[in-house]
């Protein structure tokens, strides 16, 4: 593996630019997940959120399926609900 100084210009802005969406993306993912109720999200929170610190892998699960999207207002006594469509 070729240490910082040795690599060129061009392959330090690749590895700067990956490295700034990862980090753009994770914190994206977080603070949806923070503001977005329980109830919207499939499964735990506190899973989503370990989840999100891996790679990009995370934060693109999340946003893939990690969130409940569709509202179904019909429910008894006019609560809203979101189901898993």
């Amino acid at each position: 593996m070729a240490r910082w100084n040795e690599l060129s210009p061009h392959r330090r802005r690749q590895i700067v630019a990956i490295g700034f969406v990862q980090i753009v993306l994770a914190l994206a993912a977080w603070l949806d997940l923070a503001i977005r109720p329980a109830a919207r999200v499939r499964g735990p929170k506190w899973a989503w959120a370990l989840a999100i610190g891996v790679n990009f892998f995370g934060p693109m699960a999340y946003f893939g399926w990690g969130r409940r999207r569709t509202a179904q207002p019909d429910l008894p006594g006019g609560e809203v609900g979101f189901t898993d469509r």
